[in-house]
């Protein structure tokens, strides 16, 4: 009985691993579409991509302009949307603030005749994209992961009806790191030497709102925060900081400014006298930039993402194709954000009847439209649009279905020389949580 059970249980994981919605078939439901359809036009669709190309966020906006190309090219193979081909049109935001976001999101779309904008994040205020979509009538896909847009579109729906968010806010961060750690101690996994959390943040919103998401909620799981610190960016000295946990000796470090060059050097000056901490990073860990600086001092870091590469054959298709084609130190867990954002818009713009252009707002609310009817899997799970706040569900935060959220990932690295294994959540995990090797049992 027991054996059938697990039996059961094991074909119905690999099934929902391997299975999916919509999304799954974009390329499908595009070649489809594009069998019957009469091109609007002979002009390309061009799809702008305000991306940081250079400065502190590079890293990811390499990433980011990959995955779009790559996307694209699938696209075109299956016809482009409605017989026309895509174009990825970039311009870069340098790492900057509002002033240079704008300016390149209005460059796309008035000089190189962008439709869209698709991006991954970039620094400033969050909203500053939000506002040059609106005034052109165009939509606009992100992953900023920020409070900001739920805000701004949540408030001001009339105006922001083409911006969407396709991952959750960076608020979930907080209960998710704290539900996960109270995990980890309440099934034995992890004996802490105390219940203190020091926290060190840096000087961006999102870094921030993460760090003030765990202070606030910390004594309702039964910890305390000890130490709240806070950094500029860039940082490579951080022995001032260092000093300040040696003397804490907290049983948790969080880090959650997330610049990956920055998070080497703390794990390099880290290590050279650690405490018996249990080190959490987030997100810059999880690019590969983190692992090549760190070396062997990222081994038995943790780290979340509420967007990545999940596990299944999906995803695992997905990274062996985009490794394949950018090299063994690329970033699927970068790459992937905009790739499937690319095909959600290309799969909603054709189920529309077509692109619209920048100024004439008809047709993009249409594609709008599409996208928030959505159900969408793609290599970073399930994208499903709150429907007052266009921005995706987390899983498990949100909903406990992952067939309709995007999952909230905490890995930890193993190798130097590779990704990060999943440790949670079910049914994503590929591997269980190891003591660090600083760290006593």
């Amino acid at each position: 009985m027991d054996e059938k059970r697990d039996c059961e249980m094991g074909s119905s994981r690999r099934g929902f691993l391997k299975g999916g919605l919509l999304g799954l078939g974009s390329a499908a439901v595009l070649a489809t579409l594009n069998e019957s359809a009469v091109a609007q036009s002979a002009d390309p669709v061009i799809v702008g991509a305000p991306l940081q190309l250079t400065g502190a966020g590079a890293a990811d906006g390499i990433e980011f302009k990959q995955g779009l190309e790559l996307a694209a090219e699938e696209i075109n193979a299956s016809g482009g949307i409605l017989g026309r081909q895509v174009k990825i049109v970039t311009a870069d935001t340098e790492s900057g603030g509002d002033d240079l976001i704008t300016s390149a999101g209005q460059r796309l779309i008035d000089r190189d005749g962008a439709s869209a904008l698709i991006a991954g994040y970039n620094f400033g205020s969050q909203t500053a994209l939000q506002n040059v979509a609106a005034d052109a009538s165009v939509v606009y896909l992100h992953a900023d992961t920020a409070r900001a847009h739920t805000d701004l579109v949540s408030k001001n729906p009339g105006r922001y009806w083409g911006s969407f968010m396709y991952c959750p806010s960076e608020l979930y961060y907080g209960f998710a790191f704290l539900n996960f750690i109270k995990h980890l101690e309440d099934t034995g996994q992890l004996k802490a030497p105390n219940k203190k959390i020091a926290i060190v943040t840096g000087p961006l919103v999102y870094s921030i709102n993460i760090a003030n998401s765990i202070k606030s909620d910390a004594a309702k799981y039964g910890y305390e925060i000890s130490l709240f610190e806070t950094v500029q960016a860039p940082t490579t000295d951080w022995g001032p900081t260092l000093a300040k946990l040696r003397e804490d000796k907290p049983g948790f470090i969080v880090v959650t400014h997330f610049f990956p060059q920055d998070q080497a050097q703390f794990m390099i000056q880290f290590l050279a006298n650690p405490t018996n901490s249990l080190v959490y990073l987030q997100y810059g860990a999880s690019l590969a930039a983190f692992r090549d600086l760190a070396g062997d001092a990222s081994v038995g870091v943790l780290y979340a993402t509420n967007i990545g590469v999940l596990s299944g054959e999906v995803s695992e298709e997905f990274a062996k194709k985009y490794l394949g084609r950018y090299g063994a130190k690329a970033s699927p867990n970068g790459g992937a954000q905009t790739y499937e954002a690319l095909h959600l818009f290309a799969q909603a713009a054709a189920l529309a009847g077509g692109v619209g252009k920048a100024y004439e707002e008809e047709q993009s609310k249409k594609v709008a439209a599409r996208l928030k009817e959505s159900i969408f899997r793609g290599p970073t799970g399930v994208i499903r649009f709150d429907q007052k706040a266009q921005q995706a569900f987390s899983y498990p935060v949100q909903t406990k279905d992952p067939s309709l959220g995007m999952a909230h990932i905490f890995s930890q690295i193993k190798r130097k020389e590779e990704n990060g294994y999943i440790i949670s959540p079910t049914p994503y995990e590929t591997a269980q949580f190891e003591l660090p090797k600083w760290m006593q049992a």
